[in-house]
């Protein structure tokens, strides 16, 4: 009977034990559950003015108002167009995002007349609302709500980001003026 040396027996098995008993943990604990990622809500730390420029498909629309609106339709704030297509609203501290910016030609216009840019960063103020923020913010909503992703996706989609545009790396030119009024 050839018998190993007891060195090499004791660092087999020491080698052995360690794993044997984390497979039997293994075997004996249940699946964990994955944890579940929270999405971030963002607020504006300070009051903010947001402004613009709102453009229908003929130029610049100079009557009408435009309004703040919550995901769930609750004014924030809102202004008058008196002859200017430029607005600005002061957004109120605390206030969380995402925000819909909805141009109103008049006050009983029904949601097909109504144009829209959608806000989910607080790092950004300039909005310009016209027929392209539009269709990017219905076509966002549509695929699951307003994130940085589905505007992103909304805005290829819908043709709005030029061909050479589309880079992992970001996008070229003036940041103010992408995606159709949304930036």
């Amino acid at each position: 009977m050839n018998h190993a040396h007891p060195t090499l027996y004791r660092a087999v098995i020491g080698c052995l034990l360690p794993a044997t008993l984390l497979l039997m943990m293994g075997c004996e604990s249940k699946p964990q559950p994955a944890a579940v990622a929270k999405a971030t809500v963002e607020k504006y730390a300070a009051a903010t003015v947001l402004q613009g420029l709102v453009a229908g498909d003929g130029g610049p629309l100079k009557t009408g108002s435009v309004k703040a609106l919550s995901e769930k339709g609750e004014l924030v704030a809102s202004t008058e167009l008196a002859g200017d297509a430029h607005y600005k609203l002061e957004i109120p501290a605390a206030t969380e995002l995402p925000l819909l910016l909805t141009y109103f030609p008049d006050a009983n216009a029904p949601a097909d007349k109504r144009m829209l840019a959608a806000v989910i960063h607080t790092s950004l103020s300039k909005y310009d609302i016209n027929p392209s923020s539009t269709r990017i913010a219905k076509q966002a909503k549509a695929l699951g709500g307003y994130t940085h992703k589905n505007l992103v996706r909304a805005a290829e989609e819908t043709g709005i980001v030029p061909a050479d545009n589309k880079t992992t790396a970001g996008f070229r030119g003036d940041p103010t003026t992408q995606y159709g009024g949304w930036h």
